[in-house]
């Protein structure tokens, strides 16, 4: 049986490869979308992961702290620790913010921990571990610090003691970890301006700064220079003990929100991603739309410029079956060049994406399933295109 795809491929070869090499980076963009969206979902699992926490005490009818605002004192860990099945319990605060370091600002998560408890980092790939009570960090790899460079987080600078890898927020941006007071004083202590206007306010108000009242203006002016908030609680569970059950038992006694690991991680993933997964779905969909068409029209005009060829097959037998397999040959053809070029581009170019770029290997098979759907289903046109072509123009003019 003689192959026209096979001969059309070799005869026009640089038109196929060049259809095909347009098409791959198509499909590249389609696989590189895709593992956005797996990376936003693997930034949100290792935010959780990095925490090291089983449960997240948050304030009351919040989802905080990472998708809403969360303010507790920093004396709730203390009661937490009376509930029968915690382990341990760590104050932590959350600030996204720019860090500012040799006069470039860099978008990251400032972590406020308190050292060995749950919230520090996990591992380091350089340097050590925060020693200091002030003015010492810990950053992430992607966050460009180096050890020993001197940031700045408002009013004060840090020193870069350590290095991590992926521990990013659920945004994609780098964590910076400094000692919890550090970070109590970076989020809710206003600047010196500020203070001193308020203070002005305060000593202005009869009713805060009465006569005959000694103390009472210093102890107020004391309290709004001072901060007792964090933005979490982060326990650990006790061996043999449900966090639900846990969690339960601290809504009900301590007056706050408990939110487990799975609670926490569907509040990324279900609300907070939930939007721009949405898009990348879209973005998805129309690129599937338009590769189809893309492989539909090639295939089309190759088909429309073999008429003569395919009216003489039909002029000496040929079944229809076996010039709709040539032409389904030549669509699976280029599929196959557009998909193996598509992972290609999208293996390299992926890790210079600023956002975390996840590919999959199930993804790619599912990917490779849809390309060659796909030019199936384009391939119809140009079938039909054929069939209906008359043996007797091998004959005509």
């Amino acid at each position: 049986m003689i192959s026209l795809a096979g001969r059309d491929i070799l005869h026009s070869w640089s038109k196929f490869a060049l259809t095909g090499l347009g098409l791959g980076l198509l499909i590249g963009v389609t696989f590189t979308m895709a593992g956005v969206y797996r990376g936003m979902v693997d930034d949100a699992k290792v935010l959780l992961n990095n925490s090291g926490a089983d449960l997240w005490v948050v304030q009351k009818d919040t989802l905080g702290p990472y998708a809403e605002s969360s303010s507790l004192h920093d004396d709730v860990y203390r009661g937490i620790l009376g509930i029968p099945g915690v382990a341990r319990a760590a104050n932590v605060t959350y600030l996204t913010m720019q860090v500012r370091r040799a006069g470039a600002d860099v978008r990251a998560m400032v972590v406020g921990f308190v050292p060995g408890e749950p919230g520090e980092p996990a591992f380091l790939i350089a340097g050590r571990r925060v020693t200091r009570s002030h003015y010492e960090a810990v950053a992430d790899l992607t966050a460009g610090f180096a050890l020993g460079d001197r940031i700045r987080i408002r009013r004060h600078d840090y020193t870069v003691v350590g290095l991590t890898r992926r521990t990013v927020s659920s945004g994609g941006d780098p964590m910076v970890f400094i000692p919890l007071k550090d970070a109590q004083e970076a989020q809710f202590l206003k600047d010196n301006d500020a203070i001193v206007s308020e203070r002005a306010r305060t000593a202005g108000n009869p009713a805060l700064n009465r006569p005959g009242v000694p103390g009472l203006l210093d102890a107020i002016e004391a309290s709004q220079t001072s901060n007792r908030n964090v933005n979490a609680v982060l326990v650990r569970v006790a061996v043999g003990h449900a966090p639900e059950t846990v969690a339960e038992e601290i809504r009900r006694w301590k007056h706050v929100q408990a939110f487990t690991r799975a609670q926490m991680e569907d509040i990324l993933i279900a609300k907070l991603i939930a939007n721009a997964a949405k898009q990348i779905g879209m973005f998805l969909a129309i690129l599937t739309i338009v590769s189809a068409a893309i492989v539909a029209f090639i295939i089309y005009t190759m088909t429309l410029g073999k008429i003569r060829e395919i009216a003489v097959l039909k002029l000496i037998g040929t079944h229809n079956r076996t010039i709709a397999t040539m032409i389904l040959q030549q669509a699976l053809g280029l599929g196959l060049i557009g998909f193996a070029v598509g992972k290609i581009a999208a293996t390299l170019w992926g890790p210079a994406f600023p956002r975390y770029v996840l590919l999959e290997p199930w993804d790619a098979v599912i990917g490779f399933g849809i390309v060659m759907l796909v030019c199936v289903l384009a391939s119809t046109l140009a079938i039909r295109a054929a069939l209906a072509v008359d043996p007797a123009a091998a004959i005509g003019g």
